[in-house]
């Protein structure tokens, strides 16, 4: 069904629902497409940070799988993220906020896991408002598809 930006206050809500989820996935897609990118194009740099940082922790022997895994999570997140911006900014179509919102989800929870096993305390914790940033996109985005 199309949704019409007259219809919106009809509808129940504020055409700024839509604009603040646009935000919050244009902010997402920025972070994580940067983020990504860095890490495929500082790969060496990159792991030796990591080397040292999970040097004294279970995963000291799984580094290259990690960062691999995390760069594919981190690209999959912004780029969805990215194409969910623009398709609600343009369409109101929610579709591609919902990957963009759990591919960004689950991208700091392995961020953050990281952080917690590398006991980097002050890490984690920076990592805290980031991640509700995502949980304030997906409240939005209920609350959206409730209608």
């Amino acid at each position: 069904m199309l949704l019409l930006i007259a219809d919106l206050p009809e509808k129940g809500f504020s055409p700024f629902l839509f604009l603040t989820l646009s935000f919050i996935l244009a902010f997402l897609a920025i972070l994580f497409l940067q983020s990504g990118i860095d890490k495929l194009t500082d790969y060496k740099g990159n792991r030796e940070w990591l080397n040292g940082h999970f040097a004294n922790s279970p995963f000291k022997n799984m580094v290259g799988l990690l960062l691999g895994t995390l760069t594919l999570l981190e690209m999959a997140a912004g780029i969805t993220s990215a194409a969910g911006a623009v398709l609600v900014m343009v369409t109101f179509n929610l579709g591609w906020s919902i990957p963009g919102l759990l591919l960004s989800g689950v991208s700091f929870l392995a961020l953050f896991l990281g952080q917690r096993i590398a006991k980097d305390y002050p890490g984690a914790a920076s990592l805290v408002p980031y991640y509700m940033v995502v949980v304030v996109g997906l409240a939005i985005l209920a609350f959206a598809r409730a209608f």
